[in-house]
């Protein structure tokens, strides 16, 4: 891997580097009416990456490539307010529509079969 490649991985790292950080998991605290809120959220990331050296069948005798990938979800707040703190979660959303399909699907089949035994 020539210098210049390893310092264009090295700055890609670096950006990795400073996308997952705490500021990513809790977010700016802001205040409300006297209540500070303080929001959470999850977030996950992965990346890879590989280079080479030689020939290659179409010529190129050096090739190498980076990849990043994030994943951040609002998981809810802390609410402060005269000195006591309470964890509200969030609603999420995708979640609750995913266990609705999942409850028609199976009411679906449960009176399917019902009706099929009749």
């Amino acid at each position: 891997m020539g210098n210049g490649q390893l310092s264009s991985v090295l700055d890609k790292l670096d950006a990795v580097k400073d996308t997952i950080t705490v500021a990513r998991v809790f977010g700016e605290a802001y205040e409300v009416g006297g209540t500070t809120i303080i929001p959470v959220a999850d977030v996950q990331g992965g990346g890879g990456g590989g280079g080479g050296e030689g020939p290659t069948e179409y010529g190129s005798p050096l090739g190498g490539g980076i990849g990043f990938g994030v994943k951040a979800r609002p998981v809810g707040v802390y609410v402060v307010n005269d000195g006591q703190v309470s964890w509200q979660p969030a609603l999420d959303k995708t979640r609750v529509i995913l266990a609705g399909q999942f409850v028609a699907l199976v009411a679906i089949l449960t009176v399917r079969k019902l009706l099929l035994r009749r």
